[in-house]
């Protein structure tokens, strides 16, 4: 009996990081922050080794409990206190816990009881271990040059003088920088965490850390080093085929000195984010190639604009018949023969917007506003 109750828990444990999908419910519940560095293989592997603890009452060996050891580090390595990073791993087993062992019934109270007490000796366990291997990480000398390098990424970001942190030789800083905010929608496990080493290995680059993904500042040292940068960063996002992995995308910009670095922080971020709501093709996110996009994005008039859909959240054929229209860079023809129906259709349906929302999309004025409130809207609905 009790046997079958704990693989029907373990099963249940395990489904639910099967369906894991950040910000849905009911996972939006947990901490954002702690939503990265393999968090769904470190999950997993948490809810295997506790239920061996369950079953055998031997505690999980050091060498098993490594990989969630080494994910902490990570963490912690890229500016995360560690008092939030033990936060994050006690809101997850409390997550988990509290989803699982709602299903139990008045006679498992006792068993519900019993496994609680053993989730407490193993939550301890993993957190003392976590707790010694950052202790013992931060007495080493590689620690302190990791250290500087966030603290001379995070100045730089922010506006602030990094010379106070640069005495390390192995340390220099450029007098320009190309900013990289990278960004990821759903990652695949380890994903994250194998960018940053690559990035982190790129020679001169800083790495950034943030609840959004990171931030990436390659060294600029002549007009021509930007193309070259770029090239290189976009090799080892992207691969040599330069398809997109796992949903990412990467706002690109400038920094001529020092001083403008917090200017093409903030466009590289939008630039991401609106390259992310938009589900862009191209992972490459430039402002040369957005302006349109880029202009919504930043635009008081955001908010307005997106009201102009409105009237069409009721009809969905015109919705469809409207994002067609527009993907077919506005062909009547082209709409036509992609949605299957005779072009007087499609122009009907077109009047038919033009009426509902006052906006005619067959005038380059009523066109423009449409076009824009489709991206308004997107912004919107993505963030």
């Amino acid at each position: 009996m009790e046997t079958a109750v704990l693989h029907e828990w373990q099963a249940r444990a395990n489904a639910l990081i099967a369906d894991f999908a950040a910000g849905e419910p009911p996972y939006d519940r947990l901490p954002k922050s702690m939503l990265d560095a393999d968090f769904l293989p470190a999950a997993q592997l948490n809810i295997e080794l506790f239920f061996d603890f369950l079953d055998t009452g031997v505690e999980p060996a050091e060498d098993q409990s490594l990989p969630l050891v080494h994910r902490v580090l990570s963490l912690t390595r890229d500016g995360m206190p560690l008092a939030e990073a033990l936060a994050n791993y006690r809101a997850g087993t409390t997550f988990l816990w509290t989803h699982v062992a709602v299903t139990a019934t008045p006679e498992q109270a006792e068993l519900k009881s019993t496994v609680a007490l053993r989730l407490i000796e193993y939550v301890t366990l993993m957190t003392s271990r976590f707790a010694e291997a950052c202790l013992e990480d931060a007495r080493q000398i590689r620690y302190d040059r990791v250290e500087r390098a966030r603290e001379i990424a995070e100045a730089l970001l922010t506006g602030r003088d990094p010379y106070e942190w640069a005495e390390d030789a192995a340390l220099s800083l450029a007098d320009s920088y190309l900013v990289a905010a990278i960004r990821l929608d759903n990652p695949q496990p380890g994903i994250l965490t194998t960018l940053r080493r690559r990035i982190g290995e790129m020679s001169g680059a800083f790495l950034h850390r943030d609840s959004g993904g990171w931030t990436a500042l390659l060294p600029l040292h002549s007009d021509a080093d930007e193309a070259t940068a770029l090239r290189e960063l976009t090799t080892i996002l992207l691969g040599r085929t330069r398809k997109t992995p796992d949903s990412l995308w990467v706002g690109i910009a400038p920094a001529p000195t020092r001083a403008q670095v917090p200017a093409a922080f903030e466009e590289a971020k939008v630039l991401a984010e609106t390259g992310r709501s938009l589900r862009r093709p191209d992972a490459i996110c430039r402002r040369q190639a957005m302006v349109f996009e880029y202009a919504i994005a930043t635009s008081g008039a955001a908010h307005t604009l997106r009201a102009a859909l409105d009237p069409l959240r009721e009809q969905p054929v015109l919705a469809e018949t409207l994002d067609v229209f527009i993907a077919q860079d506005c062909n009547q023809n082209a709409a036509a023969r992609e949605l299957c129906v005779h072009r007087n259709t499609v122009t009907y349906r077109l009047t038919r917007i033009a009426e509902l929302t006052g906006y005619d999309p067959q005038t380059p004025a009523g066109i423009s506003t449409l076009m824009g409130a489709r991206v308004a809207r997107k912004l919107f609905e993505r963030n």
